[in-house]
């Protein structure tokens, strides 16, 4: 019996030296427990022993468990080959139980079960059942080392991780290179790149690991210089350069294109790497091929990638993600759907990483549809992908699209985080929903990210757009932190809400804060000068326009040229026009309207047929202030063959304010049959200022019948607007039809319609102060043209009518 168990132990024994190799083991482990079964050794320790350890290496796990409870008296190796068993098969509440379940643990099984619940997903059970071996008075080995510390860096737990360190220098493993690699591992995944540094600078002898972790962690870091440095000095040295660092380093060099190196100097220092590779013979492993594509899709080199992905043996997956990745980012999204398409007619199904890399191409190219059909064919996109397509759908200004996303994304129980909700308040803001714009600030104070400066701008922009100046005043009084977007936020909501001179105030505290303004502040600024019409304050905007130099930023140029215009210095607004050097078409705009409503009707449109000899192409506005030009002029002619060129030349759509700009040209003109000609082909009859622009000249021409017509289509669709019975009125007046002209007044009465007072203000050295009809300053002021004696008026700068109740 001893002889046939010797016999067996030497056939398990090498059973398990061939466990490595082919599958067949499997079958020699079932034959050979058949034999002890059979020469009824089933209780020989020894042989089941080997027979649990035969199963777990053949990759039986499940039998070798099996085998282990027949053991009607196992010891510590039998426990501990059962627990390596129970790691193998991913079992780890069985290891887990086999551990506490055993009599006498000791250092191997302990490292075997930590080892196994560190790779997993629950690195802090590892560091509890860590803590659990010290009480025992265990002392950690080099093997518990690595796995703890693997533990510390998936967790960011820099402190258990420098205990750990103390710990190794006390058992004297500090010294030990897998320790040593484990502890630079651990420092550069917590962010702690001074501490790794230090490690690194005082190893006697760091491998290939030990530089490969030290470059990763300092490119991750932002060091990118010191990473390639690194690598330098690795070849330099004499260390071995394996196929991980060879990836490593091109990963440093990919990322370098955003740090302090130009894309220039990135795409020098790859190419030298690739170089290498080709020299060392790396081309056949798929890592460094796919970090090579990586290198030089981030570089913009999506050509070279191209190159290497034709060049590799083999491809996988993420070669083809890359590629698609590489074309979406330098534009070329057509190309990115081709290699989509090519990628499928290989045998490659696209992954959700495939269609979210697409996703973001079509966003760039601004292709929202196709972005909507990529993010469909997700199953769980992740809050970036959310955001992604959100984003997209902002930036389109499909302002009603996002917030259903927003809706369907948390009708799916995905957790918003501070780039959602800030891409939901810039929506809520552009529509001016208030209630859901509430609701989003409510969630930020739940989700504790009502303090991130992203969303506190939001909020603060949301408010103050919406007409809540006072809440966005109370939100940004309260940011710890505040950049130039929230500046700009607070003085864009006070201008719009005509609260210049607090959106002033604000600019000045800007300023006094240290923030400069940028075109946006400026815009604001200028805006609030053209309200007020306030002439000194958009000069002294304007110096520091100059000051800054922005004056040829189209945008703050178009302001500026809208502010002289309204305050009606068109000299100014046109030295400042021919000053730009490049005009976009808002200039144009501005310019040709400024003319048409100061009364200059002939340059407006001489400026009009100006810009149809340069590239830029009028648009519906431009039509708008040309026609508005040829009716302040008298032009019925131009304005008419304007018009008719809108849609014949230009192919643009003519809209309710063009066929209103058009019947006031005739209507001035008294050419009141082409008005009815225009009125019966028009297809916007149901807008009051159409009407009200009619009834207006017919006012002066006294046409009685027309402005019948006109008054009856305005008492039905704006019965409580004042000007068609004042109007009308007039009308009949003016003909000696006093009787009709007091029925009007009386009906006007009878419906509680009453005429608003003009009113006029001047700008006075203590400020700006307005006047309604009536007022009184020492004398009758309503019109502003007589001041008694004891009335200071050397402080006044100008004065200012508004003529829109001058009727």
């Amino acid at each position: 019996m001893a002889n046939l168990a010797a016999q067996l132990a030497a056939v398990l024994q090498a059973c398990i030296k061939r466990s490595g190799g082919p599958k067949p083991s499997r079958a020699h482990a079932k034959t050979a427990h058949a034999r002890v079964l059979a020469a009824g050794l089933a209780a020989d320790t020894f042989l089941l022993n080997r027979l649990v350890e035969l199963y777990s290496l053949s990759g039986l796990p499940c039998h070798a468990l099996r085998a282990f409870r027949a053991l009607p008296h196992p010891n510590v190796y039998s426990y501990n080959a059962a627990i390596s068993a129970a790691c193998r098969a991913g079992d780890l509440a069985a290891a887990r139980d086999l551990l506490v379940r055993m009599p006498e643990r000791n250092a191997v099984s302990w490292n075997t079960v930590i080892s196994a619940v560190a790779r997993s997903d629950s690195p802090g059970d590892a560091l509890a059942m860590y803590e659990g071996m010290l009480q025992e008075g265990l002392a950690p080995t080099h093997f518990t080392l690595a796995s703890v510390l693997s533990a510390c860096g998936a967790m960011a737990a820099l402190d258990v991780g420098r205990r750990c360190h103390g710990l190794a220098v006390k058992v004297g493993l500090d010294g030990n290179q897998f320790v040593e690699n484990a502890l630079l591992g651990m420092y550069t995944k917590c962010g702690s790149v001074a501490d790794a540094v230090r490690l690194f600078d005082g190893m006697a002898s760091p491998n290939e690991v030990s530089f490969t972790a030290m470059m990763g962690g300092l490119a991750q870091s932002g060091a990118v210089d010191s990473a390639l440095r690194l690598f330098a000095r690795m070849s330099r040295i004499g260390v071995r350069v394996d196929p991980v660092a060879v990836s490593s380093v091109l990963g440093a060099c990919a990322q370098a294109r955003t740090d302090e190196y130009s894309i220039v100097r990135a795409i020098r220092l790859g190419q030298s790497i690739h170089a290498l590779v080709v020299r060392k013979g790396f081309g056949l492993d798929l890592h460094v091929g796919n970090s090579l594509m990586d290198m030089y899709a981030k570089c913009m080199e999506v050509g070279e990638a191209m190159k290497v992905f034709e060049s590799m043996p083999s491809v996988s997956i993420v070669s083809w993600n890359i590629l698609i990745t590489g074309y979406g980012q330098v534009g070329l999204y057509a190309k990115a759907m081709e290699v989509l398409d090519l990628m499928q007619e290989s045998g490659f199904e696209p992954n959700e990483v495939t269609y979210s890399n697409m996703l973001a191409s079509c966003i760039k190219a601004r292709d929202v549809p196709s972005a909507r059909v990529m993010f469909d064919k997700i199953s769980k996109p992740s809050v970036t992908t959310w955001n992604t397509l959100l984003s997209g759908y902002c930036q389109e200004e499909l302002h009603q699209d996002t917030i259903e996303l927003f809706r369907r994304m948390q009708h799916q129980n995905v957790q918003p985080d501070r780039t959602t909700l800030a891409v939901i308040l810039s929506s809520c803001s552009r529509l001016g929903i208030l209630e859901l714009g509430k609701q989003v600030h409510s969630a930020s104070v739940r989700l504790l990210l009502h303090n991130d400066m992203f969303v506190a701008n939001g909020l603060v922009d949301m408010y103050s757009k919406c007409g809540q100046v006072g809440v966005a005043q109370i939100i940004f009084s309260k940011m710890t932190e505040r950049d130039v977007v929230c500046w700009n936020s607070m003085i864009s909501g006070l201008a719009i809400h005509s609260l210049n001179e607090e959106a002033f105030d604000f600019f000045k505290q800007m300023r006094e804060n240290g923030m400069f303004p940028t075109e946006s502040s400026y815009a604001s600024m200028i805006n609030s000068c053209a309200r007020l019409s306030s002439i000194p304050q958009g000069r002294q905007i304007h110096a520091q326009v100059l000051k800054d130099g922005y004056e040829q930023n189209v945008y703050v140029g178009s302001a500026l040229i809208d502010m002289y215009a309204k305050c009606g210095n068109m000299d100014d607004a046109r030295l400042f026009f021919d000053y730009m050097s490049a005009k976009n078409i808002v200039a144009w705009n501005e310019m040709i309207h400024g003319y048409a409503q100061n009364g200059l009707g002939e340059k407006a449109v001489e400026l009009f047929e100006y810009m149809l000899t340069t590239k830029e192409q009028p648009d519906s506005v431009t039509f708008i202030a040309v026609l508005t030009g040829c009716s302040h002029a008298g032009l019925v002619d131009e304005a008419i063959a304007f018009f008719n060129s809108m849609e014949s030349n230009y192919g643009i759509t003519p809209l309710v304010e063009h066929y209103t700009c058009l019947i006031d040209a005739l209507g001035r003109a008294g050419c009141f049959v082409e008005v009815e000609a225009v009125i019966d082909k028009m297809p916007c009859k149901d807008d009051p200022i159409i009407w009200e622009v009619l009834l207006a000249a017919c006012v002066v021409h006294h046409n009685a019948e027309l402005g019948e017509y006109a008054a009856k289509h305005l008492f039905r669709l704006d019965p409580k607007n004042p000007s068609p019975y004042v109007l009308l009125s007039n009308i009949y007046a003016s003909l000696g039809r006093h009787g009709d002209a007091s029925a009007v007044r009386a009906l006007m009465s009878s419906r509680g319609v009453v005429k608003g007072r003009g009113y006029s203000w001047i700008d006075h050295k203590d400020g700006a102060r307005a006047f309604m009809v009536a007022d009184d300053l020492g004398t009758n002021v309503g019109e502003l043209t007589m001041f008694s004696d004891d009335v200071d008026t050397s402080g006044i700068t100008e004065v200012h009518r508004d003529e829109t109740c001058a009727s």
